[in-house]
Parts: structure tokens; C-alpha cells; sequence
């Protein structure tokens, strides 16, 4: 198997995965999972796809995310993971898409605008 390269995007975080075959070492960033994700929240995130397909061990990560902060970084790699998984086999699919791990999601921060204190937030009125 060559290795297959899948790109997740999450709020302003990009994680582009390198998938192999393996016995299920992941590293981000040059790190391991355990240094770069200490909370176990986000572990069990990266590793939800693997679950829900039953390859839990057996795919080796080198995967490189810049962007965001540590969920959006998270739900950005569970996205290339589950992308690079329906790669390997079709079947896949199936059991990722009722679980959501397939859609992008599209919510971004909203721009601030001229003349607002936030992008909703106004200046406080004061009448006189």
C-alpha cells in the first residue's frame, strides 16, 4: 500500500494526513498523539474513525496541522482520517457518514465590521 495523502479542514485549522500501512504510530507535528493531544477528549477524537471501521492499529499517521486551536485542529485530522479511510476501501463510507465524520464543517468566525465594536456587538448608545 503507498501511502495516501487526504487534506481536513475545521474553523482556520488545515491537518494534511499521510496514511501507510503500519502497526498504528501517530505523529503530529513531529510529535506523538499523547504529547500533542494530552486530554483524552481529543485521543479518543482522532481515533473515532478507526473505531467505527474497525482499523484501530493498523495505519501509521504523519500528519502535519497548522491553524486554529487544539478542537479545531482535532476535528480538522478526524475529518482526514475518515477521508483517507474511504480512500483505502469504499465500504467505509457507510459506517462515517451516519456518524457525521465525512461533512466539512462550514461554520467560520464572522468578521468584525466598521463602525461595530464585534461583529454583532455595537458601542454602547448613548442617547444624551
Amino acid at each position: 500500500m503507498e501511502v495516501i495523502h487526504t487534506i481536513g479542514r475545521r474553523k482556520s485549522a488545515v491537518a494534511r494526513v499521510y496514511m501507510s500501512q503500519g502497526k498504528g504510530e501517530i505523529t503530529i507535528n513531529k510529535k506523538s498523539l499523547d504529547s500533542y493531544f494530552p486530554t483524552a477528549i481529543h485521543q479518543y477524537k482522532i481515533n473515532q474513525p478507526f473505531t467505527l471501521t474497525d482499523n484501530l492499529g493498523k495505519y501509521n499517521l504523519n500528519i502535519t496541522v497548522t491553524g486554529g486551536g487544539p478542537t479545531g485542529q482535532v476535528e480538522a485530522i478526524r475529518l482526514g482520517i475518515s477521508r483517507a479511510l474511504c480512500i483505502i476501501d469504499e465500504d467505509h463510507r457507510s459506517a462515517l457518514k451516519p456518524e457525521g465524520l465525512l461533512t466539512r464543517d462550514p461554520r467560520m468566525v464572522e468578521r468584525k465590521k466598521f463602525g461595530q465594536k464585534k461583529a454583532r456587538k455595537k458601542f454602547q448608545f448613548s442617547k444624551r
